[in-house]
């Protein structure tokens, strides 16, 4: 399993969500962020207090995958959030080695799958 970590443009992030689901993510978390330093969108950064340093607003997407899908889904990503310009964001490709679905203690890639273990059994599978 693969989790891939995007932090795009906030302005862009319907976008890409939506291209995801169409590429056939189940399932994602979206967070609104902010980006610090060389990482902020110059049109939307400004001075904060806390900070001392210039911020702007991006989303950072989660999402876990299987192995064979990480690349596809980073490349809609990629494409989707691109605008040429400086803070255009960045993409993370990391392994997973365990996943449990808390509710009925399916383990590994059976856990992403929506769904799985609703028999109420306790379908535990490594």
């Amino acid at each position: 399993m693969k989790e891939i970590k995007a932090y795009v443009r906030f302005e862009k992030a319907d976008k890409v969500i939506s291209a995801l689901e169409e590429a056939g993510v189940p399932g994602l978390t979206a967070i609104e962020v902010k980006a610090v330093g060389k990482a902020a969108v110059p049109e939307q950064e400004r001075v904060s207090i806390d900070y001392i340093e210039k911020i702007s607003p991006v989303t950072k997407l989660e999402i876990i995958c299987r192995d064979e899908d990480a690349m596809r889904l980073a490349d809609v990503i990629k494409k989707t959030a691109w605008s040429g310009r400086r803070g255009d964001g960045m993409i993370f490709v990391s392994d997973i080695n365990y996943a449990v679905k808390i509710r009925n203690g399916v383990t590994g890639e059976d856990a992403l799958i929506s769904g799985a273990g609703n028999s109420g059994k306790n379908n535990k599978k490594d």
